[in-house]
């Protein structure tokens, strides 16, 4: 089945309480999934929350299900003060899908690319235009389409709203995501490469568009570190 449903999930939890994540990280590493996009064959089985009051729950995902990612990202996507978890979870079938983890469970999740060996690369989480509404950006198959896509949480879901093509921020078998979102003091960019990795580009978001400006040449991982410090 494409979808996951909580049924699926082993989610074991020393205290009932819904307490405020703190920290995660992968486990159970497994090579059941022999995709190696980031460098090898090694993938993730599982996902570990530890929770303020020191509880932790384990998520287990099943066999036809990896965590396809560097680390597990936290950050406040549903507005409530306290930090979800996003994290790319690929299905061993229909490809990558970006999901977000409360301490009870998976909240969402994007539609997974549709074919096997097929994976997104996030870019950051942020409010992009404003609006009191967290997005969260991704590249679209960073080797092969290299489309910026963008998505809305709201409401409990997650809503495509805006997407760029020519854009990638992953070369295969590098360990690393380039980029990611900066505020230079005219609002959040998310800071990326052009298609054939020659220019650091940064894409703002307005009123629903996405526009992109060339910030200076691609020379390596020193041009992303000063594009994000804004230097």
């Amino acid at each position: 089945m494409r979808a996951v449903g909580a049924a699926l999930l082993a989610l074991i939890a020393t205290s009932a309480a819904a307490e405020p994540i703190t920290a995660a990280r992968f486990t159970d590493p497994t090579e059941r999934y022999t995709h190696g996009i980031l460098g090898d064959a090694l993938e993730w089985g599982g996902l570990k929350l530890t929770l303020a009051d020191g509880t932790a729950r384990q998520i287990t995902l099943p066999r036809d299900h990896v965590y396809e990612d560097t680390a597990p990202r936290l950050a406040d996507v549903t507005g409530d003060g306290s930090p979800e978890v996003i994290v790319v979870e690929t299905d061993v079938n229909f490809g990558a899908a970006l999901a977000i983890y409360g301490a009870e469970g998976k909240l969402a999740e994007t539609p997974h690319i549709g074919q096997s060996n097929r994976w997104l690369a996030p870019i950051g989480i942020a409010d992009l235009d404003g609006d009191g509404a967290v997005e969260i950006a991704y590249i679209d198959r960073p080797h092969l389409a290299r489309v910026l896509r963008v998505w809305r949480y709201k409401d409990g879901g997650l809503t495509d709203i805006a997407r760029l093509e020519g854009l990638t921020n992953h070369r295969i078998g590098e360990r690393n995501i380039s980029g990611g979102i900066r505020d230079c003091g005219a609002g959040p960019e998310m800071v990326v490469a052009n298609a054939d990795w020659s220019q650091i580009v940064a894409v703002s978001m307005q009123e629903g568009v996405l526009r992109q400006r060339v910030v200076g040449p691609h020379q390596g991982p020193d041009s992303f570190a000063a594009a994000l410090t804004c230097d």
